[in-house]
């Protein structure tokens, strides 16, 4: 055939490989089989005239080809997505769009945002991972992660597209039993509710201060938490919007409200690098627009 052709497809599918670390992870991250995966490395290989991966038993390993042309091959791909976004009619985006989204809140606050940015752009295919571990967006191919709470120190780049507040609070039943603290170190003598073994910020006055509090009951989710709060097992430290209708019934009450929690945020955090597809923007717009409009998460609720 003379001169190579290289297929946008398959540099697309050589930088996953590249990035994820071999042909499984890749296939997952693409939503292809693994055959198909290796299939366009072959061709690619072949048009090359060169081997760019090596499959070893555990995965594979890029060449010094290979690690030389990813970078060439990852500016391709990011040029094109660019000028594909670029020529479309304006407002219209289509793709992939891999989110990842806490457990905790994400299918009832988030599902709904998600599902209108699916419905105002029909070319866009969204897959969303909605867990309460901490998601590597680097290494598990996501394009980017909604994250409630405070930032981690990272290398990621983070929006705040919203507030988020909440309270301490308990069951009247464990209030009876246990009394209500008043102060950080009565807290510390007090069963907490925990995801694991974080230490809790309050406020006092205008300094933040960290309290580990102990406890026996954990789970890696907040909506777990508040059945375990109305419960009676002990006191939880909880987004508003999980707790309002709680508040409301009267099944929980605010406590150490001298103390409260600072405020914290919800945010779009992405890898580092390139200029943020728009996709991304879309979807950090329309969730400021939810936050503006949410009143559980644009405001602490009034209780």
């Amino acid at each position: 055939m003379g001169n190579a052709k290289l297929d946008i497809e398959e540099l697309k599918t050589f930088v996953e490989v590249a990035d994820a670390g071999g042909i499984s992870p890749a296939a997952l991250r693409l939503g292809v089989s693994k055959s198909i995966v290796s299939r366009r490395l072959l061709r690619l290989e072949a048009e090359l005239g060169v081997q760019l991966v090596a499959r070893t038993t555990r995965g594979a390993a890029l060449t010094e080809a290979g690690a030389t042309f990813r970078d060439y091959a990852a500016k391709v791909c990011a040029e094109i997505d660019v000028a594909r976004e670029t020529i479309l009619p304006a407002g219209e985006i289509r793709g992939r769009l891999r989110v990842a989204a806490p457990l905790s809140f994400g299918p009832t606050h988030f599902a709904p945002v998600l599902a209108d940015m699916a419905r105002r752009h029909p070319q866009l295919h969204i897959q969303t991972c909605y867990s309460d571990r901490f998601v590597d967006l680097i290494t598990e191919g996501y394009d980017c992660a909604i994250r409630v709470g405070y930032l981690q120190d990272s290398n990621l780049i983070a929006r705040r597209v919203g507030p988020i507040h909440g309270k301490l609070v308990a069951s009247p039943d464990y209030i009876e039993a246990h009394g209500s603290p008043e102060t950080p170190e009565e807290l510390v003598a007090h069963q907490a509710l925990m995801q694991g073994t974080e230490a809790w910020q309050l406020m006092d006055g205008d300094k933040v201060i960290m309290v580990r509090p102990q406890g026996r009951f954990k789970a890696d989710n907040g909506t777990a938490l508040v059945a375990a709060a109305t419960a009676g097992l002990g006191i939880a430290y909880l987004p508003d919007c999980l707790t309002h209708e709680y508040l409301a019934s009267g099944a929980l009450v605010p406590i150490m409200t001298r103390h409260p929690p600072p405020p914290a945020g919800a945010y779009v955090v992405r890898p580092p690098g390139q200029h943020p597809a728009r996709k991304i923007r879309v979807l950090t717009e329309i969730l400021i627009e939810y936050f503006e409009e949410s009143p559980h998460f644009a405001r602490a609720i009034p209780v």
